[in-house]
């Protein structure tokens, strides 16, 4: 295999943006990705997406979107796996370049939730039909009762939730492309509406539009198009049971845990050799179920690290800078790449405000439906 880099990235803002269709987005984050990196070609594109089809009732988006670029003719695709499909692009992408199929290839990520009249009905589409959609629930209430779980295994309380939703508000109020930059104070988010016990509005990420693009090319040709390129040190892939009764601990994220170790083997790292990491917060508690999958904490002590400052910028193990999906939004599609371009401005030094000191090794944790599937990418600035 050969060794891969990151030497161009680009992202929309992400937010209800009513007045960009879901190609105008893809082109907007593509033609920046290819600008930063002086690139006038592609040899394959892999497009990470939830459910344009019933988002926006349009199917068949890989040869629509790179035709709408410019670059009909070039191999491209689109890959599924709910929440976690930006993720899996970027892997299908590193696959593609260690493998020596391609020199330089996008991975790409959009989607136009907004359009939708019922975005609730249409993400519920990514749990199990049988034993869950079909009774009436969605992911607030699937995520409320692993957040109940949680509580009863390890004490964690609503207070300890609602410490994520401040933590990355905060950080999110210095992300210029944040769909919410805007700080939120402990009393803002326990005070917000009821959506399923113990989640309240401002535990849930938002429904949003974005687009965001990263390019690929074997770290040996890297300097033609960037002097900053950034390593992708491991990837790692694992999925679990869809359904949470069929799990042994629904509490625990195994699918974290499993693709963690595989990106932590690849790379020849540990946990306590990341400076910061982006994970899934799809819900506040799932921060929480996250970090300690991967290890950045201990089983049982996620609960107290935003409260305690350990997972803000300044502390020990700095999570979701970029505000996470809580601030930053949560386009589906598009997230995992947006992790991978928050990692990558961190390693280079240009993250600003939200700059972590010293940052060489990053960690992004993009992860489908209630943790069904994970996806972990592990980076390193050169």
């Amino acid at each position: 295999m050969r060794d891969v880099a990151i030497v161009g990235v680009g992202m929309t803002r992400f937010g209800e943006l009513w007045e960009t269709s879901l190609r105008d987005l893809f082109v907007q984050a593509a033609s920046e990705a290819l600008h930063s990196a002086r690139a006038d070609h592609l040899d394959a594109v892999f497009i990470g997406n939830m459910s344009a089809g019933l988002f926006v009732g349009q199917e068949h988006i890989g040869p629509l979107l790179v035709d709408h670029l410019g670059m009909a003719g070039v191999a491209a695709g689109r890959v599924e796996s709910a929440c976690a499909s930006g993720g899996l692009a970027l892997r299908t992408a590193f696959v593609e370049v260690a493998s020596g199929m391609s020199d330089l290839v996008m991975a790409a990520g959009v989607e136009k939730m907004t359009d939708a009249p019922d975005a609730t009905e249409v993400l519920a589409t990514a749990s199990d039909q049988e034993l869950e959609a079909y009774h009436g629930i969605t992911f607030p209430g699937l995520y409320a009762m692993i957040a109940r779980a949680h509580m009863e295994k390890h004490g964690t309380t609503e207070e300890d939730l609602s410490w994520v939703s401040v933590k990355n508000h905060r950080h999110g109020a210095l992300n210029p492309k944040a769909q919410f930059p805007a700080e939120v104070t402990l009393e803002d988010v326990m005070r917000s509406s009821m959506v399923a016990d113990p989640l309240r509005l401002l535990h849930c990420s938002p429904v949003s539009d974005g687009a965001a693009a990263v390019l690929l090319c074997p770290l040996d040709q890297a300097k033609k198009y960037t002097d900053r390129p950034v390593r992708i040190r491991a990837s790692g892939l694992a999925t679990g049971t869809m359904a949470l009764a069929d799990r042994k601990d629904i509490a625990f994220l195994d699918a974290v845990q499993l693709s963690a170790q595989r990106a932590y083997k690849m790379a020849g790292l540990t946990p306590a050799d990341m400076h910061l990491a982006e994970v899934h917060d799809c819900f506040a508690i799932a921060e929480i179920c996250c970090i300690e999958a991967l290890g950045l904490v201990a089983c049982g002590e996620g609960n107290a690290a935003a409260r305690t400052g350990e997972t803000a910028l300044g502390g020990r193990i700095p999570v979701n800078t970029s505000g996470g999906l809580k601030s930053k939004g949560h386009p589906v599609g598009a997230t995992g790449i947006a992790q991978a371009i928050e990692l990558c401005e961190q390693l280079r030094g240009e993250a600003g405000r939200r700059q972590v000191k010293g940052a060489r090794i990053g960690l992004a944790q993009n992860m489908g439906g209630s943790g069904a599937s994970s996806v972990v990418h592990i980076f390193e600035g050169i």
